[in-house]
């Protein structure tokens, strides 16, 4: 029997996640049959959605039980694999959540090339994050050359993307993000502009930024960023929907005036479309054409990303409240074993 070492959600959190929510463990792992492998972790993915499964609120996905082993995407070994459809070493992308070792149906694995990108990235720019990106700018923002396209979170690996690919397309990207070193990645890897939505100038920078206002708003932030920009918008403007991390904490509503009378004003007077979505919709039609023309562009260094790495699986609750108030730099995984 092998053992794995587990973090398991222990309560479920009021707010920002405490270390007393979880409790890390040792469990024995049953043998893999014929259809499942034996998988060493080697990177876990830590994202922000993983705030809402730790909640038992109404959403697309199930909560994880207390005292479940919390869910993740992750890069592994194969240890062994008794049907045969996968050899003892096999670098693979599965869901092993956050422990050492797993048990996972192989068809829900897939083999990770490990010659043309460090294997991390498949949990990242070439991976569900990625996707994420192109999928949603693509099936939904629809940016035209020349129009202007703005990202928020544009350091993070969603939004880094968003706004390389909308080049790559010919619009005009601008970034969003949170201090002045991610505003300068930003420009780095190509934005033609970027401003900090933690400069007390904010709304003017943004403004400047975005002269002949904007037409594709991809929002992984919400609260005082979605403010900023709603003005902005330009009439037939596109909001594909991603995320609201400034909101994942929050145990009551905010402050102030209720302004759903202005959002919906707004949407009904500039006929824009604004279109939730979880990428997950999009894999049947639109998986392959990313996985080809993403690869292309990070071989050819048309596409460029950055990875926070954080050591050690037992630093994985401080490293994800990191991740939901905007610590991280780049795509947060957990190094789990070598």
């Amino acid at each position: 029997m092998t053992q794995t070492t587990r973090i398991a959600l222990q309560a479920r959190p009021k707010g920002e996640p405490a270390d007393s929510d979880f409790r890390i463990e040792q469990a024995e792992l049953g043998q893999p049959g014929e259809d499942q492998a034996l998988l060493q972790t080697l990177f876990l993915s830590l994202d922000p959605y993983m705030r809402g499964r730790m909640s038992d609120a109404p959403s697309y996905a199930a909560p994880v039980q207390i005292g479940q082993t919390m869910v993740g995407a992750t890069v592994s070994r194969v240890l062994e694999s008794p049907g045969g459809q996968f050899a003892p070493g096999d670098v693979v992308l599965g869901y092993g959540g956050w422990q050492s070792h797993s048990v996972e149906p192989v068809s829900y694995l897939r083999k990770v090339d490990t010659s043309t990108a460090p294997v991390s990235t498949a949990l990242g720019v070439l991976g569900m994050p990625g996707f994420t990106a192109y999928a949603g700018l693509l099936q939904i923002g629809k940016p035209q050359p020349g129009e202007t396209v703005v990202v928020a979170a544009a350091s993070g690996p969603v939004g880094s993307a968003v706004g390389q690919i909308a080049k790559l397309r010919g619009a005009r990207a601008v970034a969003i993000a949170g201090g002045q070193a991610k505003v300068d990645y930003c420009r780095e890897i190509g934005f033609d502009a970027a401003v900090d939505h933690r400069s007390e100038n904010f709304r003017d920078d943004l403004a400047a930024a975005t002269p002949d206002g904007i037409d594709v708003y991809f929002e992984n932030v919400g609260g005082a960023v979605w403010d900023a920009v709603l003005p902005r918008l330009n009439t037939y403007a596109r909001v594909p929907l991603c995320g609201l991390v400034s909101v994942y904490n929050a145990t009551s509503l905010p402050e102030g005036p209720d302004r759903s009378g202005v959002l919906m004003g707004t949407i009904l007077r500039k006929s824009l479309t604004v279109r939730g979505f979880i990428q997950t919709e999009f894999v049947a039609d639109h998986f392959a054409d990313f996985q080809r023309e993403m690869s292309g562009w990070v071989s050819s260094g048309q596409v460029k990303y950055r990875e926070d790495v954080v050591d050690g699986l037992d630093n994985t609750p401080e490293a994800f409240r990191g991740l939901l108030a905007g610590r991280n730099f780049g795509k947060l995984v957990v190094k789990v074993s070598e």
